[in-house]
């Protein structure tokens, strides 16, 4: 049994109750106090409570990676998490149920202790947790900032898909796996055996459909072979909610679209939000329907019965050939009208997303 004692301290907090939300965790050493390790992440919309509980796992988790066998001491300022998880108080909310579960879940019972403390003494995971969600509210990750060093140091904890970070006291578990990686040793090369991977930072890809265009309600083939419409009022407004959503969702650092005009609307929507820019990716550009371009499917299978058949009959067979395009739009993708005049009131989308 480790005689290392670790202090947690475990904070949550949600702009709005619910609203956009994120927590933090530090993970001290029980004697000297040496900071040991941080975690912070923004969640999205949620509770305050869930906010909590989600800092109490990351602030675990990374006290777990330190020495699993350590004695744990958690300190927090709310008052809910302490007595449900010191087993006084019922947890009945099913939000919290599962939340308390995966924390009793991470060290043995009777490891783990928990202590209420007043808020003014729990300003170090207070500070992250509002650190984690004004980063989310730019649109980006919390990044860690270089702990103080002291001997060698501990490898980095992984909390929950939270960013991390952490620094070692000398002696502590790990430090000579440390420095066998900094000078690796004829036996430390030879060794044997599945070490624990490091994967990094897990990479999340939103996928996110334009807006509407007048031919969406009208459900018409609508790809990279026709007029290249533009986002409708509904469309914009579409627009303008997801924007709002991912804002409040965080974590977006980079905005990628299709060159099509409807996909460049909707993007830039999304980025004017985030305050990031957007970058086209021909490869993201849509499929070219031919000759069912700008037709419904009852339209479609009146006038190319077997053309359609065929083609909804096998991936491989393509759509039959529309009639060749204007010279000024022939083999370049885009419309042959360089510039849709805009709506009153709003600037012209072609002319201020063109690429130049």
């Amino acid at each position: 049994m480790s005689t290392r004692r670790f202090i947690i301290e475990a904070d949550g907090g949600s702009r709005g109750n619910p609203g956009p939300a994120g927590y933090g965790a530090t993970v001290r050493d029980g004697d000297t106090g040496e900071l040991l390790a941080e975690a912070a992440e923004y969640i999205g919309r949620a509770t305050n409570n869930v906010a909590e509980y989600r800092g109490l796992i990351a602030g675990l988790r990374a006290a777990h990676e330190l020495d699993p066998a350590a004695r744990i001491d958690v300190r927090m300022d709310s008052k809910l998490v302490v007595e449900q998880m010191s087993g006084r108080w019922k947890i009945k909310h099913p939000d919290m149920q599962p939340l308390a579960a995966e924390a009793r879940g991470i060290f043995p019972r009777g490891q783990v202790g928990y202590t209420w403390i007043p808020r003014n003494q729990n300003k170090d995971a207070d500070r992250l947790a509002n650190e984690a969600m004004d980063a989310g509210k730019a649109g980006r990750q919390w990044t860690p900032k270089p702990l103080p060093r002291s001997g060698t140091t501990t490898p980095p904890a992984a909390a929950a898909g939270a960013s991390t970070a952490s620094a070692g006291s000398a002696g502590s578990p790990g430090s000579a796996a440390e420095d066998s990686v900094r000078d690796p040793s004829p036996a430390s090369a030879a060794a044997v055996g599945w070490g624990q991977a490091d994967l990094g930072t897990p990479t999340t890809f939103v996928l996110l459909r334009h807006g509407e265009t007048a031919l969406t309600p009208e459900k018409r083939f609508s790809g990279s072979g026709g007029g290249d419409p533009e986002l409708s009022e509904r469309g914009l407004a579409q627009a303008e909610r997801t924007a709002a959503g991912l804002a409040a969702r965080g974590t977006i650092q980079a905005v990628v679209s299709s060159p099509l005009l409807r996909c460049r609307q909707t993007a830039q929507i999304v980025a004017d939000r985030l305050g990031l820019e957007v970058r086209l990716d021909e490869g993201l550009r849509e499929t070219d329907f031919g000759a069912f371009e700008g037709l419904t499917f009852a339209e479609a299978k009146e006038r190319h019965p077997d053309e359609l058949d065929a083609w909804l009959a096998s991936a491989r067979t393509a759509p039959p050939a529309a009639s060749p395009s204007p010279p000024s739009a022939a083999g370049s993708g885009w419309p042959a009208t360089s510039c849709s005049p805009g709506t009153p009131g709003r600037p012209c989308w072609w002319c201020r997303m063109s690429p130049r």
